[in-house]
C-alpha cells in the first residue's frame, strides 16, 4: 500500500462530526499561538509551586500503585485470556478503582505535609471547581484537533512502514466496554475511567512529578514535556504514546497556566469520558 492509498483510506475514516469538532478547536489553538507568540509566551507569570520534596518522593506512589495491581491481578487472574470473561473484567477494573484510591490517598499524605500551603498549594482548592471545569472544557477543545491529527499520523506512518494490517488498538477498558455489556462491568468500568483513574494520574504525574522537576528546571516547558513523556510511556500500548503526549503537554500546560489540579483532573475525564460515549455510540 503506497502513501496515497493510505491517504485515501484515513480520509474516509474521519466523519463529519470529526469536522465539526475540529474547526472550533482549531481557532481557539490558532488564537492561542497568535496571542501567546507560539507558546513562548504563554507561562511567562508561572511561578514553581513552594514545596519540600525530594527527587525520590513522587516514585512512592507510583511504586505502590504498579506494584499493588500487579501483585492483585496475579493473584486472581491466572492468564491475561482469563479478561474475556465477564467476571474476571469485573475483578481487574475493580482492582485499579481500589488501587487507585489507594495511591491516591498515599499522594495526598505526601503532598499535605510536603506543599507550602498543603493542599491548596499543591492546586486543590475546592473554589476554583467551577472556573477549572469551564476552562477544561475549553482546553479539551483546543487540543483535540491535534490529538486526531497524531492518531491519523501513527497510522499513517503505522502503515506506511508495517503494512495495511497496523492498526491502533483501543486502551483495554475500551475493549471491555465493547466486549461485556454486563451493566455492573460497565458502571465499574465507566467510574474507574472517568473519575477515579484520571484525579490519581493527575495528583501523581502533574502534582508531584512535575512540581518536583518545576523546582530544578528554569524553564516550565522542559517540566512539563519531561512528565508528558514520562506519562506516555507509562502506558503499555506504544501506537499511543505520540497522542498521549500530545494530551499530556495539554494537562501540564492547564496545571501550571491556572496553578489549579482540578483543571487537568477535568481535562483528563472529559476526554476519557468523550471516548467513552463514542464507544458505546458504536
Amino acid at each position: 500500500m503506497n502513501a496515497i492509498e493510505i491517504i485515501n483510506q484515513l480520509t474516509e475514516q474521519i466523519t463529519t462530526l470529526d469536522f465539526i469538532i475540529c474547526l472550533p478547536g482549531l481557532t481557539l489553538f490558532a488564537l492561542w499561538l497568535r496571542k501567546t507568540s507560539f507558546g513562548t509566551k504563554a507561562l511567562a507569570d508561572s511561578l514553581p509551586r513552594r514545596n519540600k520534596m525530594g527527587f525520590f518522593l513522587p516514585l512512592i506512589p507510583l511504586f505502590f500503585w504498579i506494584t499493588s495491581i500487579s501483585i492483585a491481578i496475579s493473584a486472581t487472574t491466572k492468564t491475561p485470556t482469563d479478561l474475556q470473561n465477564a467476571k474476571a473484567a469485573f475483578v481487574y477494573n475493580l482492582i485499579l478503582c481500589i488501587c487507585s484510591i489507594l495511591a491516591a490517598a498515599i499522594t495526598l499524605y505526601l503532598a499535605k505535609i510536603s506543599f507550602a500551603r498543603r493542599l491548596k498549594g499543591f492546586g486543590l482548592n475546592p473554589k476554583t471547581v467551577l472556573k477549572d471545569f469551564s476552562g477544561a472544557l475549553v482546553n479539551l477543545l483546543g487540543i483535540w484537533p491535534l490529538i486526531v491529527l497524531a492518531i491519523v499520523m501513527t497510522t499513517f506512518f503505522g502503515q506506511l512502514i508495517w503494512g495495511q494490517d497496523f492498526q491502533m488498538q483501543p486502551h483495554q477498558e475500551l475493549e471491555f466496554l465493547k466486549t461485556h455489556r454486563q451493566l455492573p462491568t460497565r458502571i465499574l468500568i465507566i467510574i474507574t475511567t472517568v473519575a477515579i483513574v484520571p484525579a490519581f494520574e493527575e495528583m501523581l504525574f502533574r502534582g508531584m512529578f512535575q512540581t518536583m522537576l518545576r523546582s530544578f528546571l528554569a524553564r516550565p516547558w522542559t517540566a512539563i514535556a519531561l512528565t508528558s513523556a514520562f506519562f506516555a510511556v507509562v502506558h503499555a500500548n506504544t501506537a499511543h504514546w505520540p497522542a498521549l503526549f500530545i494530551l499530556a503537554l495539554a494537562l501540564g500546560y492547564s496545571y501550571e497556566k491556572s496553578g489549579s489540579l482540578f483543571r487537568p483532573i477535568f481535562l483528563h475525564a472529559l476526554f476519557n469520558a468523550a471516548n467513552i460515549i463514542g464507544t458505546l455510540i458504536q
